[in-house]
Order: C-alpha cells, then structure tokens, then sequence
C-alpha cells in the first residue's frame, strides 16, 4: 500500500495541506483492522477521540439501525463527536474487513480548524444529516403501517351451504377464512381449524349446515386502524381473524399470519434483504418484491410523493449492493468517484415504469494512468447497468448510462461539460442540461456536486441558455386537445391510450426546472422546487399551489395505473385509457394539465428576473 502522507494526499480535507502538515499529522496515527460488523463508533456511546479515516475496505454510518451512507476509503468519520465532545449521532459499523487510520484528536482539531476543514465537516455533516432524513422519510415504520395494508379480500359461503362447501373453499390456496352473512343480518365468521373440529366432534358431519359450526358475531376491527391496533384487538377476541369494516361495510379479512408477516414485507426488511443480498441472484430475487411492496404501499394510502421517496431509496440500495459486487471483484476503486442519479431517481421521483438514468464522476488521474482508470470505471458501471436491468430497471433508451462515455468522465471533464452547456447551447448541450442538471450523489465519496451545484445556479446569467430551456418550458404539450378535451395517441395495445409521463409529467417538470434556473434554484424534488421558487418570487402563490396540486393529481393517476397493471400481472407502464378512469379523477386530470398549459403561456420570452426591492433570491442546494 502507498505511504499514508501520500495516501491521505488524494482526499479531503488533507488534499488542502502541504506534505509537512500531512506529515506530521500521520505521524501519530495509528492503523487499526476492525472485522466485518465490528462496531467501531457507536450512537450515543462513548465520545470519538480521534479523526478516523478508512484505509481499505469500507465501513457504513447507521441510525437507530437503519444504513444512511457507506464510507469508502479516503473518507473520515468520527469528527462532530470529536469537535462538539458529545456522544455520536451516527455508528459506524465495518462493512467488510476494514482498516482505518486513527488520527490524534488535538492534531485533528487543528486541521479541521482550518477553512478547508470547517468547509469539509459543513458539507459531510450536511450530507449525512440529509441522507438520515430522507431514509427516515422513505422507511415506513410498522407502527404506522394500517390495516388495509395488509389485509385480504373476504370470501363468503352461504349459511345453509354444507359443511363440505365450507371445507372445499377453505382448502384453496391463501383461504384459511371464510365470512358468513346471517339471516338476522349479522355476520358470522368459520376457518379452517374449526371445521376440522366440527368434523372431529361430530362425526361424518359434511352435510350439515354451516351456520352449525360458525362463530357469530365474527370479530371486527375499522379499515383505519393501525396494525399493531389490531394485534391487540385479535388477542383480546381469542381469534386468529377478524373482519374489516369500512363503516358497516365489510371490506376484507385480516389473519394472524398477515399480521407476522408484516416485518418481512415492509419496506425496511426489503431493503435490509437488499443491502445484505450474497450474490446478483438473491438481489435479483429481492428486486422482484418491489412491485409486492409498492402495491402494499398504495393500498395503504401512502402519499405519491412518499411512494418516490421509497422507490428512490430502493434503487440506491440496488445501486449500492451491485457497486459491492463489482469492487469485490475487481479491486478497491484507484481514485475517488460519485455515482450520480438523474432524472426522476434523483428528484426522488422514481416509479416502477422509470428506465434507468445515471452517470460516475472520478477524481482527475495522473494522465499517464488515465486509460487505466476509466477502464475500471467501465467495468464497475457496465456491471451495474446490467444487473439494474436484471432488477427489473430498464436500461434508458437514449444511453443515459453510467457504462456510456458521454456519461462517465473525469470531475474536471464534468465541470467543463456544465459549463459548456451553458456557454455553447446548441441541441445537445441543451438534451444533456435537461438530464444532468436533475442530478444527485447516490453513492461515492468524490466530492463533486458543490461544484456542479454553484455551476447551475449561475445559468440565469447566460441569456443564450436560458432562451432555449425556455421555449422547452412552454412548448412541450401537454396531453389536451384543441377543446380541452384530454388527448390520445393510437398505441399497439388497441385503445387509444394518454401517455401520462410524455403528456403531463415531462412537461410539469420542464416547467419547473426552467423557474428554478431562473431563480437560482437548486433543489431538485419537483415539489421543493415549486415552493423555493415561489418563496423566491418565481411564482405566485395561487400558481404555486394549483401546480403542486397538479403533479398531486398526476403522480396518483400514474401510480393507480401502475398499481392496476400489477394486479393484472401486467409490467407497469405510462399509458392510460382516459375513458377507464372515474369522472373525478378524469376531470381532475384534465384539471391539473390545463394549469400546466396555463403556467407555460406565462413563460414567455426569457428575461433576468429583479429581485423584489428588499428581497433576497432563495438558492437551496440539490445536495
């Protein structure tokens, strides 16, 4: 391994420092090899007493349990508990065998004290604060998770049906309940194991009527009610069933066994399967309870803008699992790298219809080894691309991909390319602005998107580009006719069918990515973008939230119909039939584009926005 000073060289803060610094800061360090899972700072515990830094392998910070970011080598830990003497907010746990360097605490303060240091523990703390929410937002606890997550359809068999109709629909797969409506009007409820011991008690009982061996009233519990609720419910009826009512309605069955088997379909034991996957076949494996798990999520009512969020959080974990795979096999990276997200993975607003769409920035190599380098980075990328596509994300048509060269390059190639977007704005530049500028680091330790952030917030002061990404703005149409009558396109699966994300989600987003780069805005969820450029004095407040209800209405039409093709077996698409959609929710969706089509016509032709007088332009970060 090269010599420490050397090493820590290549790396924040230390890249910073002159070799006598650095040398007299590795000069007390020492080197200390933790074991896979070996606790190496722990939440609330004991206060750090050194600046740790990862050498090989790599270690991961967690929070009450839950993964928020893994640590590559060059990366530090351990300094806000060290700066503050407070307890950690975050373990840090080896991942793999893990060697780190352990730099004295009173020579660490002083390096960190530093305006290069204090702009590293800014941005690391940043990082991880925003990693922690954002996993916290997308992991519904179990707690929280109701009933009509989890429950199933009822099944109903007739009072005076023989006790061998009973046992028949009980032996079918998934039935181990049946409902029974009473002539009084109440409801009666019979499983499997009490028609067993109906027939054991009574002989050859198969003939008699099922209102014999029924339980009445039959235990119920309301649709609302939070799962956990109904565990209590259950214990204290004696039952290992329970009806679910919606008002006096019954609407489905809830069993003991769906109730034990809530941990395992949750979106954190999914992930947890995920991040602890042994090979490609078993991430493969668990990929394939994506579309279970969205279905669950969607039946429970969870937000679309919740639904992104635990998608996006599953594709990083995709992302992270095969970068592991591919490090494994060929050797620690050479030099720092990012793996970047775009498009709706990074805005959060990744769907089960989304193709892929992501590019690898790596550290400037010594020119002699740069060949060397990218070929790494090739390999690693290709190797991910390939098993997303196994995971059951599909490659982008257009090569945005990470194993394309136009999208793997080095962070000096990066910066000139965003700047070379906004300085020679012809088509291309323009197509690549509309992608990357929607970006964010999913996994890698280079710090890149600072750069690449302040890059964006100056594209209002080039008129030659922001002219074009205007005319984008306003003139992607929106799916409505020339009455205002929702818009069909002829398709190969017979009737004609709304392209929701080509007709309303791209031209929505476009929209509001062009008033962000107006107003200096760098955010990138489209909903935080509406409401940065509002407070900036982009939008007014009744257009502000006429659009956020807007991408509301499409998010939840997009995602039911994504829904309705998995319950039919079907792979989730774009298309919709307007004529299958309830009157509201079509006259919703007509609604929501003719505010899209309105807030176009208000574009315009690009001029600098002024600042209201007294008024300072919001700028919040993508990262």
């Amino acid at each position: 391994m090269e010599h420490l000073d050397t090493f820590l060289s290549r790396f924040e803060p230390f890249d910073q420092l002159g070799p006598v610094t650095v040398g007299e800061l590795v000069s007390t360090g020492q080197q200390i090899t933790y074991a896979a899972g070996e606790a190496i700072l722990v939440e609330d515990g004991v206060p750090a007493q050194f600046l740790y830094v990862v050498l090989d392998g790599s270690a991961v910070i967690l929070h009450e349990g839950e993964q928020i970011q893994v640590l590559q080598p060059g990366e530090c830990f351990g300094h806000p508990s060290l700066l503050s003497g407070l307890a950690p907010a975050f373990t840090v746990r080896a991942r793999q065998t893990c060697t780190c360097v352990l730099l004295d605490g009173a020579n660490a303060r002083r390096v960190l004290g530093t305006r290069e240091g204090a702009a590293y523990v800014a941005r690391t703390m940043r990082s991880r604060l925003i990693s922690a929410g954002h996993t916290v937002h997308a992991l519904r606890d179990v707690g929280t998770t109701p009933v009509s997550a989890i429950m199933r359809p009822a099944i109903y068999c007739a009072p005076d049906a023989p006790v061998r109709e009973a046992a028949a629909l009980l032996g079918s797969r998934d039935t181990s309940v049946l409902l029974v409506d009473l002539p009084d009007g109440g409801l009666g409820i019979v499983t499997d194991a009490e028609v067993r011991a109906f027939v054991a008690a009574n002989g050859a009982a198969l003939d008699a009527p099922l209102r014999a061996a029924l339980r009445a009233p039959a235990p119920t519990v309301p649709v609302g009610q939070l799962a956990v609720e109904a565990t209590v419910d259950m214990l204290a009826a004696g039952s290992e069933h329970v009806a679910v009512l919606d008002g006096g309605r019954v609407c489905g069955v809830l069993s003991a066994g769906d109730l034990l088997g809530l941990d395992a379909s949750s979106p954190i034991a999914l992930r947890h399967t995920i991040l602890g996957a042994a090979d490609e076949d078993v991430l493969v494996r668990a990929a394939s309870h994506l579309p279970q798990l969205f279905a669950l999520l969607l039946t429970a009512g969870v937000p679309p803008r919740d639904l992104g969020r635990v998608l996006s959080l599953h594709q990083d974990a995709l992302v992270q699992r095969l970068i592991d795979f591919s490090t494994s096999r060929h050797g620690s990276p050479p030099v720092p790298w990012a793996w970047l997200d775009l498009g709706s993975a990074a805005r959060r607003e990744f769907t089960l219809a989304s193709d892929q769409d992501n590019a690898l920035a790596y550290a400037d190599p010594d020119p002699p080894l740069a060949p060397e380098v990218d070929r790494y980075f090739q390999s690693m990328a290709s190797e991910v691309n390939a098993g997303l596509v196994r995971c059951g994300l599909s490659a982008d048509n257009n090569g945005v991909l990470a194993e394309n060269a136009l999208w793997r390059m080095s962070k000096t190639r990066w910066l000139k390319t965003f700047d070379d977007c906004m300085t020679t704005p012809d088509e291309s530049h323009l197509v690549r602005a509309s992608v990357a500028f929607d970006f964010r680091t999913a996994c890698g330790g280079l710090n890149i998107a600072a750069e690449l952030t302040e890059r964006i917030r100056t594209a209002r002061e080039h008129p030659h580009f922001m002219r074009p990404m205007a005319r984008t703005a306003s003139g992607f149409a929106v799916a409505l006719g020339f009455r205002g009558q929702l818009a069909t396109d002829r398709n190969g699966e017979g009737p004609d069918r709304l392209d929701i994300k080509r007709g309303a989600i791209i031209p929505l987003v476009n929209l509001v990515r062009f008033k962000a780069l107006a107003y200096g805005v760098t955010i990138s969820p489209t909903l935080d973008r509406i409401e940065a450029v509002a407070s900036a004095g982009g939008l007014d407040r009744g257009l502000a939230d006429a659009l956020t209800e807007s991408f509301g209405v499409i998010s939840r039409a997009r995602l039911e119909h994504h829904g309705a093709r998995i319950a039919a077996g079907k792979a989730p698409d774009n298309l919709i039939d307007p004529a299958g959609l309830p009157p509201i929710a079509r006259t919703e969706l007509r609604q929501a584009l003719t505010t899209i089509r309105r807030a176009q016509r208000g574009v315009g032709e690009w001029t600098p926005p002024q600042p209201a007088s007294g008024s300072t332009a919001v700028s919040a970060s993508a990262r």
